[in-house]
C-alpha cells in the first residue's frame, strides 16, 4: 500500500530511466579521446564551503580543477544531475543515493561527505512557546525541510514511527519544502511549525534564542556519515586516477578540518567565499563546528547504507534488491587502501 513514505520514491521518480542515459559533457569528450579528465563540474551551496571547494584551496586536488555551475539545497537534486551528466559528481543523503540505485542508476558512492556527531547535527526545532510537547503533537502539523524524499523526511519518520504513530497517523504529519536560508524565518512567522535546521544555520538561529529542539539525528542514531558523493559508473571506468585524486583529496579535506584549531578553519573558509566572488553573506560561517564525517578520510562504512536498505525495503520502497556493497565502494580513497599521507 502506498502511503506518505513513498515522498522518498516519489522525490526521484524522474531518475528511473537514467540507467539508459550517456552524458554528453566535456569531462566524456575527454574520455572518449583517452584522457582522463582535469576538470570536474559540479554544484555548490550559497554561503558555505564544500569539502571539494576546501580541498582545492588547499592543494589537495593537485592538478585537478573543479567547474562550478551553480548552487543547489537538495541532495536529491544533486545527485540527479550527477547522474544525468549535468555535473560530474554530486552528494546527497545516503537513503536518497539507495533509493536512486535500486532505480537502476549506474552510481557508486565514494567517499562520505557530511554527517552528524556531538557538534554538527540536524535539529527539528519548535518555537519556545509551541504547544507541540511530543511527536503525537505533530498530527496535523508542519515540517520545514530542505527537500523530500532525503535525511530530514527519514529522520523524521523515523522518530514517529519509534514514537509509536501508525502510517495513518504519520501521513497527517505534514512535510513543506523551504529554502534552508528561510527556515528559521519560516518558523518564526509561524508558517511552519517546525523547523528542519543544521549546521551553521541551526547556530545561527539558536543565537537568537526563541528555540529548541523537539527532536535530533544525533539523538535518534548517534554519530555517523549521513550523506556520499557519487559518480556515475561509466565515468568511473573511465576516469579512475582523476577519481581516486578526487576523492582522496577530499579525504584529506577532511583530516585537514578535523585536527586543525576551529578558529583557523573558519577563517580558511571565509576566505575561501571572499575569493570565489559570488556575493554571499558569510556570517553564519563563524558558527562552523565540524563536517560531522564519521570515518577517517570520508571512509564509508556498510552500516550507513544498510540501515537505510532496510528502512527502505521496510517502506516497500526499493524498486529490487540491493546490497551496500553494490552502492559504495572505497577502492578510490588512499585512506582506506592503505595510501593516505
Amino acid at each position: 500500500m502506498t502511503t506518505r513514505r513513498s515522498a522518498l520514491a516519489a522525490a526521484l521518480t524522474g531518475v528511473l530511466a537514467v540507467s539508459g542515459l550517456a552524458a554528453c559533457g566535456g569531462s566524456d569528450a575527454a574520455a572518449a579521446a583517452g584522457e582522463q579528465v582535469k576538470e570536474l563540474r559540479y554544484q555548490g551551496s550559497v554561503g558555505a564551503v564544500t569539502l571539494p571547494e576546501l580541498a582545492a584551496d588547499l592543494g589537495y586536488l593537485g592538478d585537478l580543477k573543479l567547474n562550478w555551475i551553480g548552487n543547489t539545497i537538495s541532495g536529491p537534486q544533486d545527485i540527479q544531475a550527477a547522474t544525468t551528466g549535468d555535473t560530474d559528481f554530486g552528494g546527497a543523503f545516503n537513503g536518497a543515493i539507495v533509493k536512486l540505485a535500486s532505480s537502476g542508476a549506474p552510481i557508486t558512492a565514494v567517499i562520505g561527505y557530511y554527517g552528524v556527531d556531538d557538534v554538527t547535527f540536524n535539529g527539528f526545532y519548535v518555537l519556545d512557546d509551541s504547544p507541540i510537547k511530543s511527536a503525537r503533537d505533530l498530527i496535523g502539523k508542519k515540517i520545514g525541510v530542505n527537500t523530500l524524499g532525503a535525511h530530514s523526511e527519514a529522520i523524521t519518520k523515523t522518530y514517529l514511527t519509534k514514537a509509536g504513530l501508525t502510517d495513518d497517523e504519520i501521513k497527517q504529519v505534514e512535510l513543506i519544502v523551504v529554502p534552508p536560508v528561510n527556515t528559521e524565518q519560516s518558523l518564526r512567522a509561524k508558517q511552519i511549525d517546525v523547523a528542519a535546521l543544521g549546521g551553521t544555520l541551526r547556530d545561527k538561529a539558536l543565537d537568537r534564542g526563541g528555540i529548541h529542539a523537539l527532536y535530533t539525528d544525533y539523538d535518534l542514531l548517534g554519530k555517523f556519515t549521513a550523506g556520499s558523493y557519487i559518480f556515475r559508473d561509466d565515468f568511473l571506468k573511465k576516469n579512475p586516477d582523476t577519481v581516486k585524486t578526487f576523492v582522496s583529496g577530499v579525504g584529506k579535506a577532511v583530516e585537514w578540518s578535523r585536527t586543525t584549531p576551529r578558529d583557523q578553519v573558519i577563517v580558511k573558509l571565509k576566505e575561501i567565499i571572499a575569493k570565489r566572488g559570488r556575493q554571499e553573506d558569510d556570517s553564519q560561517i563563524q558558527f562552523w563546528k565540524s563536517y560531522g564525517v564519521n570515518g577517517k578520510g570520508g571512509v564509508i562504512e556498510e552500516r550507513e547504507f544498510t540501515t537505510w536498505i532496510e528502512w527502505l525495503d521496510r517502506a516497500g520502497e526499493l524498486k529490487k534488491d540491493i546490497k551496500a556493497g553494490d552502492i559504495y565502494s572505497n577502492d578510490y580513497n588512499a585512506y582506506a587502501t592503505g595510501g593516505a599521507a
